[in-house]
C-alpha cells in the first residue's frame, strides 16, 4: 500500500561549477584518465541540477572553482555542516588537499564562526550522512576511524561508524542516503557494508529501503532528498517505484559526465544545516 505524499523542507546547498573539471588521475575505481570529459556537457548537466534545486524552492550558493582542482565540483567532500557548525575536510589524497582550504575560506567569508580544521582524514559529506538522531560515518577506504570521535565531540551528536568493504562504494554517500532526515529514514545497499555494520543498520533503521546492487551501481544512492523530492541519477530505474510507494517523488537527473570521476547528485551538493 502506497503512502501519502510527503512534505518537502526548504534547504540551503553549496555547489561548485565544474569549470575546470576533467579526469587526469585515478583515486577511485570509477576514474579512467583515458576517457575524455565533455566539459560543455558537464557544465550543462551541473546547471540542470542547480536549477532544479532552485525550482523546488531551495537556495543554492556557489563556490568559485579554482584552476588545477578538477574535483572541486564534488562540493559535498569539502565540509560537513550541522547546526551552523562547520567541520572542514582533510583529504586522503594529495591531489584534492587544496580543496579543503577553499571551502573553509568560503565559510569564513559567509559569517560562519564555529569552524574546525580537522586533525584526522574525513572527506566531508562523502562519509558523513546526517539524520535527526545520528551522524552515520563511513570508514574503510577514505575517512580515518579517528575522524568519527572528532565529529562526535565537535557536533555533540552520536556518531555511528559503518565499515565499507566494497571498493566500488568507497564513500558512504555512494552506499547510503538519507530520505527523510527528520524521521531517520534512509536507503542503503547492504552489500557495501560489513556483516556487523549491516546488523547495526537493520537495528537502527528497521524500515530502511534496501537497494539492489544494480541500482547502487547506477549511483542511485548518491542522491539528495528534501523530505519529499528525491533527486537521483536517472539510470537507477529500479528505485523510482519503491520511492513512490513510500510517498517520495523521485526526480531523475543526468550527471553522466560527473560519473566519469566517480560522483553524481550528492557528490555535487553540500547541505548547509544552519539550524
Amino acid at each position: 500500500m502506497s503512502r501519502p505524499p510527503r512534505s518537502a523542507t526548504p534547504r540551503r546547498y553549496l555547489m561548485c561549477p565544474p569549470a575546470h573539471f576533467q579526469v587526469t588521475y585515478s583515486i577511485n575505481p570509477w576514474m579512467d584518465p583515458t576517457k575524455p570529459v565533455d566539459l560543455k556537457l558537464a557544465l550543462a548537466q551541473w546547471g540542470d541540477l542547480r536549477d532544479r534545486y532552485r525550482s523546488l524552492g531551495h537556495t543554492v550558493h556557489e563556490l568559485d572553482p579554482r584552476p588545477g582542482l578538477p574535483d572541486m565540483v564534488f562540493a559535498a567532500n569539502g565540509a560537513t555542516v550541522v547546526g551552523g557548525r562547520v567541520l572542514g575536510a582533510r583529504f586522503a589524497y594529495r591531489q584534492r588537499e587544496p580543496e579543503a582550504e577553499a571551502h573553509l575560506e568560503w565559510f569564513r567569508s559567509h559569517g560562519y564562526s564555529e569552524i574546525r580544521t580537522p586533525e584526522h582524514v574525513n572527506e566531508g559529506e562523502g562519509d558523513f550522512v546526517v539524520t535527526s538522531s545520528y551522524i552515520l560515518a563511513g570508514r574503510g577506504f577514505r575517512a580515518s576511524p579517528l575522524s568519527h570521535g572528532e565529529a562526535q565531540e565537535f557536533f555533540e551528536r552520536p556518531v555511528i561508524g559503518l565499515d565499507l568493504v566494497d571498493p566500488r562504494f568507497y564513500h558512504l554517500d555512494t552506499a547510503l542516503a538519507a530520505l527523510d532526515d527528520a524521521a531517520d529514514e534512509i536507503m542503503y545497499y547492504p552489500g557495501a557494508f560489513s556483516p556487523g555494520s549491516q546488523m547495526v543498520l537493520r537495528r537502527l533503521f528497521p524500515d530502511a529501503l534496501a537497494v539492489s546492487e544494480a541500482d547502487a551501481l547506477a549511483w542511485g544512492l548518491n542522491s539528495v532528498s528534501d523530505g519529499r523530492h528525491v533527486l537521483l541519477p536517472q539510470g537507477a530505474v529500479g528505485l523510482f517505484e519503491p520511492l513512490r510507494e513510500r510517498g517520495y517523488e523521485p526526480i531523475g537527473m543526468d550527471l553522466g559526465e560527473m560519473l566519469k570521476a566517480g560522483g553524481s547528485v550528492k557528490c555535487c551538493t553540500l547541505e548547509l544545516r544552519d539550524e
